[in-house]
């Protein structure tokens, strides 16, 4: 898969941020997208990112879900491969992201950040087993926080640990297919989903961790998930930390 022009992908959450940069670097490199955005406020942002991706001579539409709903994955499948033929790479960014004490947590935020982190990263590994071609790729962005041991963060890291067992499964089931299965976690990312769970003292001290004394960029991550889709598919099962140094197992 070292030549993407003409292959056809899907990315979750693929309208701005890190997902829209992915969506308009695989556009750019000849591969059709078909953009997944959660709801109507960042509609906007999938029109902007299907416009550059088709200014680039690709096709994209754009496919409006809740992904926690196992039936709106399938629709976005489909709606690809209505679209493209075929799908060859499924990239999913999804995510949600909560810094709150144990003690104070909600079951409704609990059950949440389940049903965005974990349960909704499961149907798209089955989705892209069902429906994926022969050789194609799947990724799906987790956290670097999988190898921190910190406070805060307990839903969140806990409800991407789940992925990595739901990774290597899929590896595994999917390898007769030539798919390969893994996952990237960032390190802290300068996103705004990011600053919204941080004092300004921890962003200095997260800066401070990493190499550069920067956060994780968008830009830093998207050669990498890819590569995996690219030269590196002899790559499966993994989880690859991509932080500066951030912090490792």
């Amino acid at each position: 898969m070292s030549d993407l022009q003409g292959k056809s992908a899907i990315v979750a959450a693929g309208a701005k941020n890190l997902g829209g940069l992915i969506s308009t670097t695989l556009g750019a490199r000849g591969v059709n997208v078909a953009v997944h955005y959660n709801s109507a406020a960042t509609e906007a942002d999938a029109d902007r990112t299907v416009a550059q991706i088709e200014g680039a001579g690709a096709k994209a539409i754009k496919v409006q879900g809740d992904l926690t709903l196992p039936g709106n994955v399938e629709n976005l499948f489909d709606a690809a491969i209505d679209a493209f033929g075929s799908v060859d790479i499924a990239i999913n960014t999804v995510g949600k992201v909560l810094r709150k004490p144990i003690v104070e947590t909600t079951e409704a935020e609990y059950d949440s950040m389940f049903d965005i982190n974990a349960k909704a990263a499961y149907f798209f590994l089955q989705q892209a087993g069902r429906k994926l071609n022969d050789g194609g790729s799947v990724v799906t962005i987790v956290t670097s926080l999988l190898a921190a041991f910190t406070d805060g963060y307990s839903t969140y890291a806990g409800a991407k640990s789940p992925v990595e067992h739901f990774t290597r499964a899929a590896a595994k089931e999917f390898a007769a297919r030539g798919i390969n299965v893994n996952n990237v976690g960032p390190g802290p990312m300068d996103t705004p989903f990011f600053y919204g769970q941080e004092t300004p003292e921890r962003v200095v001290f997260h800066k401070s961790q990493a190499m550069g004394d920067r956060l994780t960029l968008i830009e830093d991550i998207v050669p990498l998930v890819v590569f995996l889709a690219t030269e590196g598919h002899w790559v499966t099962g993994q989880t690859i930390f991509a932080n500066g140094g951030y912090t490792t197992r």
